[in-house]
């Protein structure tokens, strides 16, 4: 009895580890998925107008509406689209009283022809965002070329001379040929909660299964 109590001991305190680390995985999914919840009907709500001081974390996916001039030249952020393939976002600087902003007003295919702004006022519906897309292993913007690997928000603003706020637009005035919104949703919101919980489950049942195994070996009757 002795030779199997530190093994078992061993065994259940693993199994309890793992055990817990895959509960608290679902409850961590289930905190996720309330989040996505609120951020989803945060981004279809009825859209205000553009705020004086937007604040990044406040504000971030609240729905406006601004009108103004659009502006030249545009950034293009190089994307790809399933089902399309590969193609630029259209950001450009919006004139919007006495304020300037940018609008990240859809996507066109590579080889699309993309009009110049005209002098009339344009309306973009969309939602305030504050994309957190540069890393370490983002390029640098090749501006010879006029292309952005990112949409660096702080930088594109330096750019192009504006306040940083970013409308990403649902619903435009343009006319038909214009970029396609990509709107803001959750779709690039991580919720691995799942995954993990499924892992460390099967972790789990593997220790439970060596352990026994183990226990087995050491009951088991030295042959001769």
């Amino acid at each position: 009895m002795a030779r199997i109590l530190l093994p078992l001991i061993f065994g259940l305190a693993g199994t309890l580890v793992l055990v817990g680390l895959g509960l608290w995985q679902l409850q961590r999914l289930d905190w996720k998925e309330a989040v996505l919840a609120d951020i989803d009907a945060r981004i279809v709500a009825a859209p205000v107008a553009l705020p004086a001081q937007p604040d990044p974390v406040a504000d971030r996916y609240l729905p406006v509406t601004v009108s103004g001039i659009l502006q030249d030249p545009p950034i293009r952020v190089l994307v790809s689209q399933k089902q399309v393939g590969a193609g630029y976002r259209i950001i450009r600087a919006m004139q919007a009283g006495d304020r300037r902003v940018l609008v990240d007003l859809g996507f066109i295919r590579t080889d699309a022809v993309l009009a110049p702004t005209g002098s009339d006022p344009v309306s973009v519906t969309g939602n305030l965002h504050w994309p957190d897309e540069v890393d370490s292993y983002t390029p640098e913007p090749d501006l010879a070329a006029d292309i952005w690997f990112a949409r660096d928000l702080p930088r594109m603003a330096a750019h192009l001379g504006t306040d940083p706020v970013l409308v990403v637009a649902r619903v435009t005035s343009l006319p038909d040929g214009a970029p396609s919104p990509l709107p803001v949703d959750t779709s690039g919101i991580p919720n691995d909660h799942l995954g993990y919980a499924v892992t460390w489950f099967g972790l789990a049942i593997v220790w439970v299964v060596m352990t026994g195994f183990f226990l087995w070996r050491i009951r088991k009757p030295a042959k001769g």
